[in-house]
């Protein structure tokens, strides 16, 4: 039996009024709409209301976010499968949980969005399964959105929403990436990285210093005790005269610098211990706090730097004066500080998502599918086939 408020799951009956099954749903602004979002790309399952009217921005009535962070801290990194079954039991809950706080019945909603991709397929089948049901139940056309542009337009939702056009940081899990963005869609990549992202970064070097799952908020915190010009990290690419990234030199000169420290303080390392894959470098939780914190405050500066670096040489290139920073290590201090000073001194308005927001969430892909419909440049249907796109380039859009 479907949970109380929940419509059953019997073929819909279609009348002379109803939407065809394969027919699309075009925005009209005569009426509030409701968008309802589901995020399960990857170890946080969201849940969303927005409601659209007009030309104004969307407005977030509510949301519900589960971190799966505790579960797969144990394995020092996302199960991919565990990460799939833990979304199935707690979309439903959290469904109910948004509703319920915003005052709205699921009959109410007019649109269904999930994300499509890029992330886990067996974590974008459930969202994606869960979405097209759901809407076939309501007999309510439904959306597939790309999960970072959810990230790229999640400021909207901010009390100081940004306004097109504007230079994007996009730094969200594995993809550090600058756009020029000139609207809905409309998206110009202007550099990326060509390897490791700069979240990977943070929690490959956490891992190196033994700080858990998820590295980088662990390090971060670390950071603020230690000295960020103790050890002289390389900045990769910093002066290539592109804009592209790359930080797998950055975790290389980590991992050879702990394991300095280590020799130094007296302990050995056998050569077979000389390896990225071993885990946290042997005796370097045996060291100083202070000295732990000081690389992992040299770290942080070294990945803050070059992003700080390259979107201000983005902002020069396109000759635009606002930025946009999005995606989870978008709510690093560090970063934000030195953002913030940089772009002062060069009169650029910098837009950062709500920290509640930034890491991934419901909210930031029921945004992006109001904002595609909104703008015409999608339309959401009843064809409630689906299929996921574990790796979608954003730029494709």
């Amino acid at each position: 039996m479907a949970p109380q408020g929940w419509p059953t799951l019997a073929p819909a009956m279609h009348n002379a009024t109803s939407a065809h099954p394969t027919s699309a749903l075009h925005y009209e602004d005569t009426r509030p709409m409701l968008v309802l979002g589901f995020e399960s790309s990857c170890d946080e399952t969201g849940v969303a209301l927005v409601e659209l009217q007009g030309q104004a921005l969307p407005r977030l009535l509510s949301h519900a976010l589960y971190s799966q962070v505790e579960m797969h801290a144990a394995f020092g990194g996302v199960v991919p499968e565990l990460a799939s079954r833990d979304h199935i039991r707690r979309v439903l809950p959290l469904t109910t949980e948004v509703m319920a706080s915003a005052g709205r019945r699921l009959d109410e909603v007019d649109v269904v969005a999930y994300t499509r991709g890029p992330g886990l397929a067996g974590a974008l089948l459930v969202g994606a399964g869960l979405a097209c049901a759901l809407a076939a139940a309501l007999d309510k056309p439904v959306l597939g959105v790309h999960h970072l542009e959810g990230h790229l337009l999640s400021p909207f939702l901010g009390a100081d929403p940004p306004q097109f056009p504007f230079v994007a940081l996009l730094v969200s899990g594995g993809h550090t990436q600058l756009m020029r963005v000139n609207g809905v869609g409309r998206y110009e990549m202007l550099g990326e990285t060509i390897d490791d992202a700069a979240g990977e970064a943070f929690d490959k070097s956490a891992k190196l210093m033994g700080l858990g799952y998820p590295g980088g908020p662990a390090l971060a915190a670390l950071a603020a005790q230690g000295d960020p010009k103790a050890y002289a990290l390389p900045r990769p690419l910093l002066h290539s005269g592109d804009l592209d990234f790359s930080f797998a030199g950055l975790k290389t000169a980590v991992l050879v610098q702990s394991q300095k420290m280590v020799v130094a303080h007296g302990e050995p390392i056998a050569p077979s211990e000389y390896t990225l894959a071993s885990g946290a470098t042997p005796g370097f939780g045996a060291l100083p706090v202070q000295a732990q914190a000081n690389l992992a405050a040299s770290t942080q500066a070294a990945i803050a730097d070059v992003l700080v670096k390259k979107s201000m040489a983005a902002l020069t290139t396109t000759g635009l004066k606002r930025l946009v920073v999005a995606g989870g290590v978008g709510a690093n201090r560090c970063l934000r500080e030195q953002l913030n000073a940089q772009c002062a001194a060069g009169g650029v308005r910098v837009h950062y998502p709500e920290l509640h927001l930034c890491t991934d969430n419901g909210a930031m892909i029921a945004l992006a599918a109001a904002m595609r419909l909104q703008s015409g440049m999608q339309e959401a249907s009843c064809d409630y086939s689906f299929h996921v796109q574990p790796r979608w380039p954003l730029q494709s859009l």
